[in-house]
């Protein structure tokens, strides 16, 4: 729910800005940044005190956990920075979405297995899908063509 929260609060406080801020008035760039700030707020899970968790939600087909955690969380950062790019900001958020699907099966792993994150349960399924397709339109949102 974290991330839900940053994304949010990040894009209010980034429209809020656009209002002096000329960068921030257009909503794509608000909420490209917003995004940029929860993809941020996820990686910094993947080295800290909640990357044990994170190994354990890396289903066991896929091969060294470590190794998949730390360059997802590389990606995440990636694609903070490449959604501030305006250029190639489309392609990251393809990115972002093709990542996001491709996590999802460590998702549907935690919430049947009952794993916690951080000493929390980890997010029921249902709510976890919808979750995702919230980041995901995000994403699409955020670089669909405004006019």
């Amino acid at each position: 729910m974290a991330p839900l929260i940053c994304l949010i609060a990040a894009f209010l406080l980034f429209r809020i800005l656009g209002l002096e801020w000329h960068y921030f008035a257009d909503w794509h760039m608000a909420l490209r940044t917003a995004l940029g700030a929860m993809f941020l707020l996820t990686a910094s899970a993947h080295w800290g005190k909640r990357r044990t968790d994170l190994l354990r939600m890396v289903p066991e087909s896929m091969g060294n956990a470590g190794a998949w955690v730390s360059i997802t969380g590389f990606a995440e950062i990636a694609i903070a920075a490449g959604l501030q790019i305006p250029g190639i900001a489309p392609w990251i958020a393809g990115i972002g979405v093709v990542m996001l699907g491709c996590l999802f099966p460590a998702n549907v792993k935690a919430a049947r297995e009952h794993l916690t994150i951080f000493h929390k349960a980890a997010m029921p399924l249902v709510p976890r899908l919808l979750l995702q397709i919230v980041f995901v339109a995000a994403l699409i949102g955020s670089v669909w063509p405004s006019r």
